[in-house]
């Protein structure tokens, strides 16, 4: 059988019309979605059924010796601006996307390493698994990273992304979106979510932004124009803290 948007639509509706129920009857306000949201399709066929199985006799140890380490001398003067990493000017709208990464407390979290990574301004990823026919852009790798400062900021220059087709199911789009992740202090500790832009018009129809049912929780990942941050006759600015615990947890791929 062959998915439609409109079958998707219903399964969407339904869970959150499910959770808004139980939150209404006392239940636990749920910041992250269950690992096997349904109208995410893919979710239902890799998300983990057993429990976790610790590393060489319990010993994380082992795990970092072997994981990367990352420090201020390995970011370059032009990591985090992915408009100017190449020879020639990329296409598209350029932007600027700032924010502050968070604790619980709303303290800053300082030298933290955080990566982006998104698609191009016509919604292609240069990577040879996007095969969708949109144009890949030479000038335009849509990768950059950077370290927060020491009021944990952390500032990126790229250019925004366009919406892309996927195949959860027929006519299936995705908002314009970009990745985020955050290494703290090792590599097992790596973060990752998304942050999405104001008043999309696919965020209804998107079942990988509805698997998080907490209207509040769905808002903290949609980023907010600042035009103190945009700069006169370049670029525009979006402004998008993430925080790393709490109540105002910003939503993270895996779950907690």
């Amino acid at each position: 059988m062959t998915l439609t948007q409109s079958d998707i639509d219903v399964e969407i509706n339904e869970a959150q019309n499910a959770y808004d129920k139980a939150v209404a009857g006392g239940a636990p306000v749920q910041h992250h979605p269950p690992r096997d949201y349904a109208p995410y399709r893919s979710s239902v066929l890799r998300y983990p059924k057993q429990p976790l199985v610790a590393v060489n006799g319990s010993d994380p140890e082992t795990v970092e010796l072997s994981g990367p380490v990352f420090g201020p001398t390995d970011i370059t003067g032009i990591d985090n601006d992915l408009t100017v990493q190449h020879q020639g000017e990329p296409l598209g709208e350029r932007i600027t996307v700032s924010g502050r990464l968070l604790d619980r407390e709303g303290r800053p979290v300082r030298g933290q390493l955080i990566e982006l990574w998104q698609a191009n301004a016509s919604g292609r990823y240069a990577h040879l698994r996007d095969q969708h026919p949109a144009p890949l852009d030479p000038n335009f790798t849509g990768v950059g990273r950077t370290l927060t400062d020491d009021q944990g900021r952390y500032f990126f220059r790229t250019i925004k992304p366009g919406a892309y087709p996927w195949r959860n199911h027929t006519n299936a789009w995705r908002p314009a979106h970009i990745h985020f992740s955050v290494f703290g202090t090792a590599f097992t500790q790596r973060l990752v979510t998304q942050m999405y832009f104001p008043n999309d018009p696919l965020f209804p129809y998107d079942p990988i932004l509805r698997s998080v049912t907490d209207e509040s929780a769905r808002a903290r990942l949609v980023a907010q124009y600042n035009h103190e941050l945009s700069q006169p006759e370049f670029s525009l600015g979006y402004e998008w803290d993430i925080v790393l615990d709490g109540p105002s947890a910003t939503w993270i791929e895996e779950g907690r």
